[in-house]
C-alpha cells in the first residue's frame, strides 16, 4: 500500500457557475477534475446551476463516473447564446443547507462570480477550508454584458475587487498557468498563487506519425468576440493559394451567422468548414486529422483547446498573449504571432505548410513531448495535497515554464 493509498478518503465540495453541458474551458476542467478524483475514491459533490429549468440533486454520468450533482435554479443571461447563472440571493442559503448535510472536509471554487460567492461566505462561517481556481477574465464577459465600452474598464477593475473579497478567504488559490498566476496576483492584490495545469487525458487522444496531405487548420472554441477567430479567417486570405489551405472551425457561439458571412466577404467561404459542435469522438478525430492548431485568441488562461491539439500532435500557431506563451517552444512545436496581427499569423502558418517532412514531424513529436507536463493524474494529486493542506512548492505545481 502507497502513502497515498493510506490516506484518508476526503469529502469534497466543487463549486463552480459553469458546468457540463457547458461547452467551455472552465466547465470541462470542473468535469475532469470530479471525475478523476471520484476515481480516485473521494466522496465528491458539486453545486452548479441548473442547465435548464430543472434543478434539484441528480446522480449524472460523467465520462463513465456517477457524480452527485446539486443543480441550483437558475436563469438564462440573455446576452449570451447559453449561461445560465443561479439566483444569487438563494446561493448562500442552499450552501449552508449543503455543506451542513455533507460536512465536506474541503470547498473548491472555481469562480467568485455567483456560486463561488455564496459558497465561500457559508464555508467561512463554519470554518471549512476553502481551495480557489480562478478561471475567470473580464475579458470573456464583458462583450456579454451590454455596458457601453466607455464604462468597461470601470467595470473589469469592480470585477477584479469582487474577486478578491471571495479570493481572500481561500487557503489556496490556483490558477492554471505561471502568467496567469501572476495576472491574477496584481489583479486581485493577493501573494502566493499556484500555477497548476488544468489538465487532460492525453492517452485518448491520437497522433498520426505521417504528414497529411491537406494543409488544414483546426480552431476550436466558443465562437465568440473574445476567441478573435477574424484574425484566423482574415490570415486565410494571406496564405499562397498554392497551398490549398483549409480551415476548420469547431464550436459554437453568438458571432457564428457574422463569421460565415464574413467568409463570403472574403471570398473563403469554400475554405472555412463550421463544424459547430462535436461529440468528444468527432473532436478527437478532427484533430487527428488537422495539420496544424491555430488559436487567435488574447484573454486565456490556458486553453484546453491547445492541449488537446498537442496531445494529438499537432504543431500550434497561437497569440503571444496570457499564457498561450507557456504552451508554445518556438521553433520546436510551434509558433507563436503578434496578438491581432492576420499577416503575422499567415506567415508563422506557412512556415508550418512549407517546411520539410522531417522539420513538420519533428514539431508533431515536440508537442507530444511537451503534453507530459499536463497530465491529468499529476494535476489530481497537485490538487489532493492542497484539500489536506500540504505543502506543495511552486515547481511541484507549475507545468510548462
Amino acid at each position: 500500500m502507497t502513502d497515498a493509498d493510506a490516506k484518508p478518503r476526503l469529502t469534497i465540495l466543487i463549486a463552480a457557475d459553469t458546468f457540463p453541458p457547458d461547452v467551455n474551458g472552465a466547465a470541462n476542467f470542473t468535469e475532469r477534475l470530479a471525475v478523476g478524483l471520484a476515481r480516485r475514491g473521494h466522496d465528491i459533490h458539486l453545486m452548479v446551476p441548473a442547465a435548464s429549468r430543472h434543478h434539484g440533486v441528480f446522480l449524472e454520468e460523467h465520462d463513465g463516473t456517477t457524480l452527485t450533482v446539486h443543480r441550483l435554479k437558475s436563469t438564462r443571461w440573455p446576452l449570451h447564446d447559453w449561461l445560465r447563472f443561479a439566483t444569487p440571493w438563494t446561493v448562500r442559503g442552499h450552501a449552508e443547507k449543503l455543506i451542513d448535510e455533507i460536512e465536506p472536509d474541503v470547498i473548491h471554487i472555481q469562480s467568485h462570480i455567483v456560486i463561488g460567492r455564496g459558497v465561500v461566505k457559508a464555508a467561512v462561517d463554519r470554518g471549512i477550508r476553502i481551495v480557489a481556481t480562478n478561471h475567470f477574465m473580464p475579458e470573456n464577459l464583458i462583450e456579454h454584458t451590454g455596458l457601453p465600452h466607455f464604462v468597461r474598464e470601470t467595470a473589469i477593475r469592480l470585477a477584479w475587487n469582487d474577486a478578491s473579497r471571495t479570493f481572500r478567504h481561500a487557503a489556496a488559490i490556483t490558477t492554471p498557468t505561471p502568467k496567469a498566476a501572476a495576472f491574477l496576483e496584481k489583479a486581485v492584490d493577493v501573494s502566493d498563487v499556484l500555477a497548476v495545469s488544468c489538465g487532460i487525458d492525453a492517452a485518448r487522444y491520437r497522433a498520426r506519425f505521417d504528414r497529411p496531405a491537406e494543409n488544414r487548420v483546426i480552431f476550436v472554441g466558443r465562437v465568440t468576440a473574445e476567441k478573435q477567430i477574424d484574425v484566423l479567417l482574415r490570415a486565410m486570405t494571406k496564405i499562397d493559394p498554392a497551398l490549398e489551405s483549409t480551415l476548420t472551425i469547431v464550436g459554437g457561439g453568438d458571432l457564428m451567422k457574422h463569421l460565415q458571412q464574413m467568409t463570403v466577404d472574403l471570398g473563403i467561404a469554400e475554405r472555412v468548414t463550421f463544424a459547430g459542435y462535436l461529440s468528444d469522438e468527432e473532436l478527437r478525430q478532427t484533430l487527428t486529422d488537422g495539420a496544424v492548431f491555430s488559436m487567435p485568441s488574447i484573454a486565456e488562461l490556458q486553453s484546453i483547446a491547445s492541449l488537446e491539439a498537442m496531445a494529438s500532435g499537432l504543431p500550434i500557431v497561437v497569440a503571444d498573449a496570457m499564457a498561450l506563451p507557456h504552451l508554445v517552444d518556438e521553433g520546436e512545436n510551434g509558433y507563436l504571432f503578434r496578438p491581432g496581427d492576420s499577416d503575422d499569423l499567415a506567415a508563422k502558418l506557412t512556415r508550418v505548410f512549407t517546411m520539410s517532412d522531417d522539420e513538420y514531424l519533428a514539431m508533431r513529436r515536440a508537442s507530444l513531448r511537451m503534453i507530459e507536463l499536463h497530465d491529468i493524474e499529476r494535476t489530481l494529486s497537485v490538487f489532493e495535497s492542497l484539500y489536506r493542506g500540504e505543502p506543495v512548492a511552486p515547481q511541484a505545481a507549475e507545468a510548462g515554464r
